[in-house]
């Protein structure tokens, strides 16, 4: 097995027992059975789990785990940012924005996104010697790419709980 090979099995290991702690926890927390708003956490999860590894071990299913990947992330971190504004209590303190909201588990998530992001790049990558990717911020597969459709999916859904009830 080439180095390469084994950090790749070493990222998609950290990525499904990263996967499966959180799918467990909101197991623990959300369980499907008693509200239908958590389905999505539950089929999220199942995509994490069992897909997403799978889609990054063959080289021509990486850029859609990536895609899939980056996009679990943001309805993650935009459902949960909702979750603890509209649940949040007490005074608005650096502590309980730390402690009393979602902002670790929002963390978590995105370590998950690097990991995908390191596989994709891993795949790509012809020799440690590779420049950069050069081309416009806000293009796939580079960052920008991700900020835009973190904002726009932030925006509709926003303006969604807002004018949609």
């Amino acid at each position: 097995m080439s180095r390469k090979q084994m950090i790749k099995v070493t990222l998609i290991a950290s990525l499904f027992f990263l996967a499966l702690g959180g799918w467990c926890l909101h197991l623990r927390i959300h369980p499907p059975v008693k509200d239908a708003d958590h389905l999505i956490p539950f089929i999220s999860g199942i995509l994490s789990v069992f897909c997403l590894p799978l889609l990054f071990w063959h080289k021509r299913t990486v850029a859609l785990a990536y895609v899939l990947n980056g996009f679990l992330v943001i309805i993650g971190t935009v459902t949960m940012a909702h979750f603890s504004i509209v649940h949040f209590q007490g005074p608005v303190t650096l502590a309980n924005i730390l402690l009393m909201t979602t902002l670790a588990d929002i963390a978590v998530l995105w370590a998950k996104f690097g990991l995908g992001k390191a596989l994709f790049d891993l795949e790509f990558l012809k020799s440690e010697t590779d420049a950069v990717s050069k081309g416009r911020f806000f293009r796939y597969p580079h960052m920008g790419w991700w900020w835009v459709h973190l904002v726009g999916i932030a925006a509709i859904y926003t303006f969604g709980n807002l004018f949609w009830k």
